[in-house]
């Protein structure tokens, strides 16, 4: 008899762990389903296998070329949208741990939920809207590019409690516990609708400092005074709120009658008015903003190059385009909404910027 590989039993002895360690009310690995059946790991549950296809894909990697607020801002330290990414994951799984909520589940959502962003951050969403002449939603192509557009059409078969979570951590302008887009069934998805809040006011903060489109001086008083001046400071007292206010997740203690996460009402009020200040003073008016025009009109000439000139789309999303029997424009979004900030400029200056000539 061959001996027994020394893996043997690890994803199940992962899952017998999540059953004893984590709270009642968490996910469970075990249970979730994908819409294919797939070889089981022998050594990583379905929400680690989940976040490595989403860690190792393509549309991943590109985000470190792809704007968060600042378009191609000097120097290193601006986010882009996978620090971003990594910031929200890395919050989101502090709160995860600390509520015995499933690690791995957050992490794989977190890793995932940016993926469908264009270039040139919400400037080049909104941009997209416009050329295609109705909205475009960054959280709805995330889900087709795991569903539909990665594998040659086959998707990335991600667990359901993943994909959930991807298309849910959207919000309104209203609030950062909004339900624009619905609420996800797992604790674990929304804890990252929230996490991903809680880091994109914190360090938009800190880049709009550094970009000296405001001060600190500018943040008001009343946030200021509750929260802390310092970047971590404000993060860690909306965490800890997060924490305390939903102890119940843990297991300890009575659940609400409907389990929603959320803040308390008062940290809830001081984050959504931090929000609103970002909103007014950074994301719509402010210099941060003074190439929106450049990326609108960018975009739109890129749009109706291509839904006029099909035949300079990559062959594969030609192809996928034909097997599926979308209409073109459906192929020329997914082609835009995957460039980097730095490949759509390229493509432009090929397409419509006369190239110089040696002597």
């Amino acid at each position: 008899m061959p001996p027994v590989p020394s893996h043997a039993g690890i994803r199940e002895r992962l899952e017998a762990e999540e059953r004893t360690r984590l709270s009642p009310l968490a996910a469970s690995s075990a249970d979730a389903r994908r819409d294919h059946p797939d070889d089981e790991s022998p050594v990583r549950s379905r929400f680690q296998r989940d976040r490595d296809r989403i860690l190792h894909s393509k549309p991943f990697r590109r985000l470190k070329h792809k704007t968060q607020v600042f378009i191609a801002p000097v120097g290193d330290h601006y986010r882009t949208r996978l620090t971003h990414t990594l910031e929200v994951t890395q919050i989101a799984r502090t709160v995860a741990r600390a509520l015995r909520l499933n690690e791995d589940l957050v992490e794989a959502i977190g890793m995932g939920h940016d993926l469908g962003h264009t270039p040139f951050g919400h400037a080049g969403e909104s941009a997209l809207s416009h050329a295609q002449g109705h909205s475009f939603r960054h959280n709805e192509q995330s889900l087709r590019i795991v569903e539909v557009l990665l594998k040659d059409g086959q998707g990335l078969n991600l667990t359901y409690p993943v994909r959930e979570g991807i298309y849910m951590h959207s919000k309104g302008r209203k609030s950062v516990t909004s339900t624009t887009w619905g609420t996800a069934s797992t604790l674990e998805g929304q804890i990252i609708k929230i996490s991903d809040a809680v880091a994109y006011i914190n360090h938009d903060i800190d880049d709009a400092v550094r970009a000296g489109v405001i001060s600190q001086a500018d943040l008001p008083r009343e946030y200021v005074d509750e929260l802390g001046p310092d970047h971590g400071e404000r993060i860690n007292n909306m965490v800890c709120d997060l924490i305390d206010h939903n102890w119940w997740a843990s297991g300890e203690g009575t659940p609400p009658a409907e389990p929603v996460l959320s803040m308390s009402p008062h940290m809830l009020e001081i984050t959504n008015g931090l929000r609103e200040f970002m909103y007014q003073r950074v994301y719509l008016n402010s210099r941060a903003k003074e190439d929106d025009g450049k990326v609108r009109k960018m975009i739109a000439l890129l749009y109706n190059h291509f839904t006029a000139n099909p035949d300079d789309l990559p062959a594969d999303l030609r192809a996928l385009n034909a097997a599926r029997g979308e209409p073109i424009e459906r192929a020329v979004v997914d082609y835009i909404a995957g460039m980097t900030d730095r490949y759509a400029i390229q493509v432009f200056n090929n397409l419509y910027v006369p190239r110089t000539w040696g002597a």
